[in-house]
């Protein structure tokens, strides 16, 4: 039996994020499919598409449910950061088999405005109605609160294929109080369905007492794992590679367990 194996990338950057965790998975069976989210295609050289900006969590979500609903049952869904709250979203719709949640932004309902959460947004926050704008964080920004674990060539290297993020998503995550839709709200009690979560000990942007209190919405059905030595960026700062390890051990034993 094919387990197919839907990896959701987070802000920023596209599909090319799974390289390593692709790679790897893939070698142990899995069928990977690493779509890349609504307006993500557009070279980082170029203007991001003027539609970006106004791009809800649920756009991104109706997307994904799409290519999930051609397969022929439910995927495992891994996300990392935003794409692991898209992973919660499409959980509560009933469309995983199991939920793999790395560094995860958090849910409707979780006040989480640290001082470094600030500090890695700060660009954008003060950006005259960004909520409505394609945005993107400045190198320092994202090499204090992404790519922090990494020499600063292969952080540069990195940055350089960044591009722009939806406002109205930044928005919608960070300020989920003022917005009426209510885009980033996720019903727990309908995440049915195991769920790994992954915090990082040295993580900037989404910092462990954040991941504890996501981890606290599953705990019925969660296993939670903290890396004391790894950051934000685990799909491929160095350590990376225990961590595929420990997500590996863990479907394994879930998915033999559910057969």
């Amino acid at each position: 039996m094919t387990n197919n194996l839907l990896m959701i990338h987070g802000m920023w950057v596209g599909s090319w994020c799974w390289y390593n965790y692709k790679e790897y998975f893939e070698a142990r069976g899995y069928n990977c499919i690493t779509p890349t989210l609504r307006y993500h295609h557009v070279s980082p050289d170029k203007s991001p598409d003027p539609r970006l900006g106004g791009t809800s969590l649920l756009d991104y979500a109706a997307d994904l449910e799409k290519e999930i609903l051609q397969l022929d049952k439910p995927p495992i869904i891994m996300g990392h950061s935003m794409g692991a709250l898209l992973a919660q979203i499409l959980g509560s719709r009933g469309r995983a088999r199991a939920l793999v949640l790395l560094t995860p932004a958090p849910p409707n309902g979780i006040f989480f405005l640290s001082p470094s959460i600030i500090k890695s947004f700060w660009s954008i926050l003060t950006m005259k109605g960004f909520y409505k704008k394609p945005v993107r964080q400045t190198f320092k920004e994202a090499s204090f609160s992404t790519l922090n674990l990494l020499p600063e060539k292969e952080q540069r290297n990195l940055f350089d294929r960044f591009v722009h993020e939806s406002g109205k998503a930044v928005f919608e995550i960070g300020f989920w109080f003022l917005d009426q839709k209510g885009a980033s709200r996720v019903d727990h009690n309908l995440v049915t369905v195991p769920v790994l979560i992954i915090g990082a000990g040295k993580d900037r942007i989404t910092p462990v007492s954040l991941i504890d209190k996501v981890a606290e919405r599953y705990e019925k059905v969660s296993t939670y794992r903290v890396f004391p030595g790894n950051a934000h960026w685990v799909v491929g700062e160095p350590g990376w590679k225990q961590i595929a390890e420990f997500i590996n051990d863990w479907l394994k034993e879930t998915i033999n367990h559910q057969e």
